[in-house]
């Protein structure tokens, strides 16, 4: 036993998740001091609460552009929690469809029996019946899917309450712009973070009243958190995906190419629908998607564990040891976000790329410090894990050493990519200076850096692979996964700093804010677009230990001792898998294409049609870009979807578990190669043919980054986690054609 008793982890797990929720509050708190006007009527006194307060230096910003900021922000707001009601629609109906999916199949492993059975890995005890195990398995999928829509949900309503305000604040200089920014990120961060802790740790106490000793099952049910997580997640991402697309595309092609006119300029009639996707794709999408990542990590941990010393003692404190760690990075996140917000203050431009870099760095250092803490007090000092059939004998150093070693592969992801998509290193600079020779050459320089940019990663996530699973086989492996994403809430600040900044500058430019102004926005967003590839990073580093992990948990479950890629059986299902990504992908991409189609035709028909448009006398109709962009996501989202969540139950069905297996492998090695694929922004005097050409490799960069690229680290985890939750069917009733040929 570790020196942790039950009575004090019980207390401290959800201790520190209250600590994150009211941290989150706090932050919350202090950016709600900067007011914004949300009505349209009575103005009385806003001048003195707005205008004085954060006047300019030159003067020049009335009483009706800060009008105009509310009304740009109200916009916003309406068209993303519009788009998001919609989607969720939708996703209410899956996840009642698919929750009597899983009831049905996990019910009839023993036929609906209520009887309870011998225990698979607790030889000689008895466990609850798998009717038990397929109701507590959905129930935890509807937790599961409830956490991540309100994970997204809560990132975009607090994104869109705070673009208008960083914009306000930039009147006072960049310092002030980036703390309201960056603390509406943290918001975010802390919330996601917290509540996934919170929701998972109430989950297991009340399954625990009904399977008391057998933790074999109540951890094995749990996995359908995961599962609920995950499956929202891809919605969410690719639905968001194909949405900011579109209107991104569309936006860009008609204004900055053909009609020569700024970002974000009021006069094109996809502006609003272009910074509506910044939110429901960059903050709402990968809210869920981290939140999924989290769960999925900490289900495979808890359900190796639970087949494992830990699990068959009973040491509920050493079982606990994946929320404990997630206890102490909340604890971590929030003493690393008061260097960015409170210890030192931002005075230039210059400073804003170090400082959120600085914040990946610090969280890392006093987050190896926290793990080692947790390990030495959690965990007994010697234990036994379950390693495919046998036991491993391991120390609890042995495992301080896996989640160090996720956690500083991380920081080596974040880096490597800020390094690639950085207008302050050689690679952009490269990919501007192709520019010149046309759009063709900027896109091949383009794809080469992207292509590029996943060695180091893909070395970084093998040697965190070698050697957690060397020390403590597959739940060292789970455990390195929750390493990368013990600073989440560090880390989602971090990337929902980039979208919020993105709109910050959208809304200046449209609501016709002083140069400076802009130039201290633009600074932001600058710093925010290498921020938002970092967080992409960190996102399918992750997602390949947690679908490692996944593969190891299911492999265990399902029975197989080995992988033998030379079977048919296998190989078949290695190639299949492995061909996931490209299909998956060009669905996607197809998607997006689609979409920016027909917001390109509008744009321009608006551009054609409406007169004193371009002179700005007359006003765009933004409602129909909007409704072209939410009409074309909802749509176009349910094929990849589909792809994704039936691939797993057709090849465990009809080919058996050796089968999917040989898929899942597949489809990990692939999509990780595939999903690191980031494209690069690019400099050059704007409206010169340089500059068109980098607008042209932009956009087709755009759906690769923010579409595809991220859609696929849900599919490998998604597809490992429900394979893990169907093991038991796939076990007893999978291969069926090979039986009948």
């Amino acid at each position: 036993m570790g020196v942790l008793s039950e009575g004090l982890t019980q207390i401290l797990i959800p201790v520190a998740a209250f600590i994150g929720l009211g941290f989150a509050l706090f932050q919350w708190f202090l950016v709600s001091k900067v007011k914004v006007s949300g009505g349209y009527g009575d103005y009385s006194g806003y001048k003195d609460r707005l205008i004085n307060e954060g006047e300019t230096e030159e003067g020049v910003d009335t009483l009706e552009v800060s009008i105009k900021c509310a009304e740009i922000q109200n916009a916003i707001s309406v068209g993303a929690t519009s788009f998001l009601f919609t989607e969720y629609r939708y996703l209410g109906i899956f996840t009642a469809v698919f929750g009597v999916v899983i009831f049905l199949f996990l019910g009839s492993v023993k036929g609906f029996s209520t009887e309870s059975e011998p225990c698979t890995y607790n030889t000689g005890n008895i466990c609850k019946p798998a009717l038990a195990n397929a109701l507590f398995t959905t129930i935890a999928f509807f937790l599961g899917a409830l956490t991540s829509v309100l994970s997204g949900f809560l990132g975009m309503k607090i994104a869109t309450y705070a673009n208008a305000r960083t914009t306000l604040e930039a009147r006072k200089g960049v310092g002030k712009a980036f703390i309201t920014a960056f603390r509406s990120g943290a918001v975010m961060g802390f919330l996601l973070a917290a509540n996934g802790l919170l929701v998972l740790w109430v989950s297991i106490n009340l399954f625990k009243l009904y399977y008391g000793d057998d933790w074999e099952g109540l951890y094995e049910s749990i996995t359908g958190y995961g599962l609920g997580g995950s499956s929202m997640a891809l919605f969410g991402r690719v639905g968001g995906g194909i949405y900011t697309k579109a209107a991104d595309v569309g936006a860009d092609l008609v204004g900055k190419v053909e009609r020569n006119i700024p970002e974000d300029d009021p006069r094109n009639p996809a502006v609003i629908a272009d910074n509506v996707g910044d939110n429901v794709g960059d903050i709402a999408g990968m809210g869920s998607d981290l939140f999924g990542s989290y769960a999925e990590s900490s289900c495979a941990a808890l359900f190796v564990a639970s087949i494992s010393s830990f699990g068959i003692s009973h040491d509920f404190s050493a079982m606990s040891y994946p929320l404990i760690i997630s206890s102490m990075g909340i604890v971590v996140c929030l003493i690393t976000t008061l260097f960015a917000t409170d210890f030192f203050e931002i005075k230039r431009v210059s400073e804003i790329e170090p400082t959120l870099k600085r914040q990946l760095v610090i969280s890392t250092v006093l987050m190896t410090a926290g793990i080692a803490m947790v390990t030495f007090f959690a965990l007994p000092s010697e234990f036994t894990l379950f390693n495919f059939g046998t036991a491993m004998s391991v120390k609890n150093w042995h495992l301080f050493f896996c989640v160090a070693i996720g956690l500083w592969a991380g920081l080596a992801i974040g880096y490597t990519t800020e390094y690639y998509t950085s207008s302050a290193y050689s690679p952009v600079k490269d990919v501007a200076d192709s520019c010149r020779t046309g759009a063709a050459t900027n896109v091949i320089f383009g794809l080469a850096l992207g292509y590029k940019s996943v060695i180091i990663p893909i070395f970084a996530i093998a040697i965190a692979i070698y050697v957690s699973f060397s020390l403590a086989a597959m739940y060292g492996i789970s455990v390195s996964a929750l390493g990368m994403l013990s600073t989440i809430a560090t880390g989602l600040a971090i990337d929902a700093y980039g979208p919020i900044s993105d709109n910050a500058g959208g809304i200046a430019e449209m609501a016709g804010m002083s140069h400076e102004i802009r130039e201290r926005t633009d600074a932001l967003d600058a710093a925010g677009n290498t921020t938002a590839a970092i967080g992409k990073g960190f996102a399918i580093g992750s997602a390949a230990l947690v679908s490692l992990a996944l593969f190891g948990a299911f492999v265990s479950r399902a029975g197989i001792n080995t992988v033998d890629v030379l079977t048919p059986k296998v190989f078949i299902g290695l190639l299949v898998g492995a061909m996931l990504p490209y299909w998956f992908s060009a669905m996607t991409m197809k998607s997006v294409g689609s979409a920016a189609l027909k917001m390109v035709e509008e744009v321009r028909r608006q551009f054609n049609t409406i007169p004193g448009l371009m002179e700005g006398r007359a006003k765009p109709d933004y409602a129909t870009c909007v409704k072209i962009s939410t009409d074309a996501s909802l749509r176009e989202m349910i094929p990849p979807g589909a792809l994704v969540m039936l691939t797993p139950l057709i090849a465990g069905t009809l080919f058996g578990v050796e089968t999917l297996a040989g898929v899942l492998a597949g489809s990990l090695v692939s999509g990780v190669q595939a999903g690191g694929n980031e494209h690069a922004k690019s400099l050059g005097p704007k409206g010169s043919d340089a500059h068109k050409a980098a607008v042209i490799g932009d956009t087709i960069g755009d759906p690769l980054k923010d579409t595809s690229g991220p859609s696929l680290n849900i599919l490998i985890k998604l597809m490992a986690v429900e394979s893990l939750v169907f093991a038991p069917f796939f076990a007893a009733h999978g291969g069926l054609l090979f039986k009948l040929f």
